[in-house]
């Protein structure tokens, strides 16, 4: 096995992986610096006076004022205008993976990055909160992108042993991305007055190495067989990924599913939603997105600081830094863990672990008044959430969909579970302020119960995809398919038999 990881697939992954590390650094990078972006928006939108407000030690006083209604709609949508560029690029994954190949794809997106980081670069020249408002919605759609083709490339080039491994650094990246937004920010480093564009506009630096870097990287053999038909090429490019071996058996796995995609139409997305060939494959992966994003943990990131407060830590930044460094080790521990333990079990875990711990956060946070000790419990349950997340439900829903689809409906199931994921994540960073101000302390019972659904979920309905073919994988959600005709919650349309199945795609692609 020690012979598949070449050092030319281990380019491959860390140049592409950059781009989930851009993803994570551009998710992070807005929390810090945001008072002194506010003052900026303030002054040049003429509602605050010209001289900037000295943030010393002392001047509690002039940060508590109220900030003007224009500038606090103008700093919502900077934070959410980056999840809007997403949900609608990642409907583009798709296209541009298939256009001219995943890693001139991920090249040509590249410019988007730079352009974003220029824009947010140079935000002082202009109003500041147009420049910066362009660059976060260029660089959401950069996002979107990239958090589609990412995955989909280092799936597709990876050895079957190491594709959870693998599969799980593009979320090890997001999140060391995020860690490194949060030290950078601080007030010392990068989150002052002065360097802020620059502090924004660095989440277009790991582009300009990945440019340099990607055109060192062969092509995904899968794309050039199976979508190109190109057998010499993808002959070299799987040579030159696992180094000298005999490479018919892989050849052989490919041309099989070439034969398999051949039957089935190239399917766009109105199709596979349609289709109830891919219902169950479909429902699976866009419900293990909606679990990562409803699981509350936006929320936790963006509470942290405050719940900090509350249990008398001095310096709730670092803390909050703390979190960010446990996000990064845990999703290490995944890393390790994920091709050993399956991904049915760790998300099992994760899950149930974080449901727990939403229980028990609640209880701190409701009995804080009561019994100071118990702030020592929300803490503890904040931590302990984030490590079950990044045990399971955070790496892992990005890599499962690649496993779930076939070459031929792959690009679009990541599209549309790219959008759910990113949809979400708009929908919890717009509504939680208000759900929080409506429940107060019990706002986690309300993610406690969808983690406990998602838990039951994935118990029923999840199958272990480890160390299976894609075809294997397939098969699984065939098998289940003949058994049970017409009883199926998600979809009316009956399975019997592969025939009929064809039919039913030829007809849906029709309509």
């Amino acid at each position: 096995l020690e012979s598949q990881l070449t050092g030319t697939l281990t380019l491959a992954v860390f140049s592409a992986v950059l781009g989930s590390l851009q993803f994570g650094y551009s998710l992070g990078v807005i929390n810090a610096p945001q008072k002194v972006i506010e003052q900026h928006y303030g002054r040049s939108l003429g509602v605050l006076p010209e001289e900037p407000l000295l943030l010393s030690e002392n001047s509690t006083e002039t940060e508590k004022q109220e900030v003007h209604p224009s500038v606090v709609m103008y700093w919502s949508l900077s934070v959410s205008i980056f999840s809007i560029g997403g949900m609608v690029s990642s409907f583009l994954v798709g296209f541009i993976g298939d256009l001219r190949g995943r890693v001139k794809g991920m090249l040509m997106v590249n410019v988007l990055a730079v352009i974003a980081g220029l824009l947010m670069v140079m935000a002082k020249m202009w109003k500041p909160h147009v420049m910066v408002i362009a660059g976060r919605c260029v660089m959401g759609f950069y996002c979107g992108l990239s958090s589609g083709l990412v995955p989909m490339y280092i799936g597709e080039i990876a050895p079957m042993a190491y594709r959870g491994a693998l599969g799980t650094l593009h979320q090890l990246a997001t999140v060391t991305g995020i860690l490194l937004s949060q030290v950078l920010g601080l007030e010392f480093l990068l989150g002052n007055d002065y360097y802020w564009p620059l502090l924004l506009g660095l989440s277009g630096a790991p582009a300009v190495l990945q440019s340099l870097l990607l055109p060192l990287c062969p092509e995904s053999p899968r794309y050039l067989y199976i979508k190109r038909g190109m057998v010499e090429e993808a002959k070299k490019s799987l040579h030159r990924l696992k180094g000298q071996y005999d490479p018919s058996a892989d050849l052989e796995e490919m041309r099989r599913e070439k034969e398999e995609v051949e039957k089935e139409a190239q399917v766009s997305i109105a199709v596979l939603v349609r289709s109830s060939l891919y219902r169950q494959q479909l429902f699976v992966a866009l419900m293990m997105h909606f679990s990562q994003q409803l699981s509350g943990i936006n929320a936790i990131f963006y509470y942290s600081t405050a719940i900090f407060e509350k249990a008398g830590v001095t310096q709730p930044v670092y803390a909050t830094i703390g979190v960010g460094v446990l996000n990064t080790v845990f999703t290490m521990v995944s890393v390790a863990l994920v091709d050993r333990a399956g991904r049915r079990t760790l998300t099992l875990i994760g899950l149930g672990g974080m449901c727990i711990c939403a229980v028990s956060m609640t209880v701190g946070l409701v009995y804080l008044s009561v019994y100071s000790w118990m702030s020592y419990v929300s803490m503890s349950a904040i931590f302990l959430f984030v490590c079950f997340f990044e045990i399971g439900p955070g790496p892992i829903p990005w890599f499962i969909v690649a496993e779930l689809f076939s070459q031929g409906p792959r690009p679009a199931a990541l599209a549309l579970a790219g959008c759910t994921n990113w949809t979400s994540n708009f929908i919890i960073g717009m509504t939680f302020p208000y759900i929080e101000a409506l429940c107060g302390s019990y706002v986690f019972i309300l993610f406690a119960v969808l983690l406990f659904g998602f838990t039951v979920f994935t118990y029923l309905r999840v199958p272990e995809t480890k160390g299976k073919t894609f075809e294997e994988i397939a098969a699984v959600f065939k098998k289940g398919r003949k058994q049970t005709p017409g009883t199926r919650k998600t979809g009316t349309g009956t399975g019997t038999g592969t025939s009929t199945e064809l039919e039913q795609l030829k007809t849906d692609s029709q309509a």
